[in-house]
């Protein structure tokens, strides 16, 4: 009896080695533990179906980071055996509103990341966001980079389990920041600058007149502001969040004494910010963010 369990040991390591090539094969950087993958970071520009098939066939990982426009709709359905999955960070998929139904099979996802989703496809509108909904252990969300803009917002609104939330360089207007208000168990939020469409008057997604938005997330411990011209004025509304503490000012307009006010005004926040220089401010802020 020992003998057939060794020899099934040995025959299964080396099945799994060889599976392991295969995926090493594809350009992937994998990690194991105990002998199994657990994390898997690949580009799948050049992923075919089998691509697809073999790397959905590894049932052990917990963290997968993926990227390229080969990422559709039908493709995601070929990972949908990733049942361990915890982390999975996304950039450039291609999956329109309908494809983010296959999302429902990864239900230990805790860590959810879209950079650059669908950019400028007519088939992808955001709503499909609203599929997650049937993660109850998602607990971190990051959308990023898109030309999805408030109905993305509506529907990220309705994944009232999440805690954590980044955004930033996507198409919402004001509007679509009320959304925020449905994240009722919000702990963490990083809010950032939509990025304007050359050639039209594109409204900001965030400024001053956002904060009356985010002083009503009581539950806010960690706050980030990026990319907008801010002033010592925000002060009522940051303290109105009573278990705010930690608050980070990253490329943000703002005068010093206006931090030293804020940070006056919070003495139990810690307050990070690092002043911008003239170069930066026009860079970003002017050339970039047209603010």
């Amino acid at each position: 009896m020992k003998l057939f369990l060794l020899m099934f040991g040995l025959l299964c390591g080396g099945l799994c080695s060889a599976d392991v090539a295969a995926l090493q094969k594809l350009g992937a950087k994998v990690t194991e533990a105990g002998g199994v993958v657990t994390q898997v970071q690949v580009k799948c520009d050049a992923f075919t179906a089998d691509d697809f098939r073999t790397l959905g066939s590894f049932a052990t990982i917990k963290n997968l980071s993926i990227s390229g426009k080969t990422i559709t709709d039908e493709t995601m359905a070929l990972l949908t055996g990733l049942k361990s999955l915890e982390m999975l960070s996304t950039d450039g998929i291609q999956l329109t509103d309908a494809g983010y139904k296959h999302f429902a099979a990864f239900q230990n996802l805790k860590s959810l990341a879209f950079f650059h989703p669908a950019f400028r496809s007519k088939d992808f509108t955001g709503s499909g966001l609203a599929e997650l909904k049937a993660l109850p252990k998602l607990e971190r969300l990051t959308f990023a980079g898109s030309t999805a803009g408030d109905v993305a917002m509506e529907a990220i609104g309705q994944l009232s389990q999440i805690k954590e939330f980044r955004t930033w360089h996507t198409a919402q207007t004001q509007t679509g920041n009320a959304a925020l208000l449905k994240l009722t168990n919000l702990t963490a939020l990083r809010l950032g600058q939509r990025l304007p469409e050359w050639g039209k008057d594109t409204p900001v997604s965030f400024d001053e007149s956002t904060m009356e938005v985010v002083g009503k997330l009581k539950t806010l411990e960690s706050l980030e502001l990026t990319e907008a011209r801010l002033s010592a004025k925000i002060i009522p509304q940051l303290k109105g969040l009573p278990k705010l503490k930690r608050l980070k000012l990253e490329t943000v307009d703002i005068s010093e004494a206006d931090v030293d006010a804020v940070k006056a005004a919070l003495p139990e926040c810690k307050v990070e910010w690092k002043e911008m220089s003239a170069e930066e401010k026009e860079a970003l802020l002017v050339k970039k963010l047209r603010l």
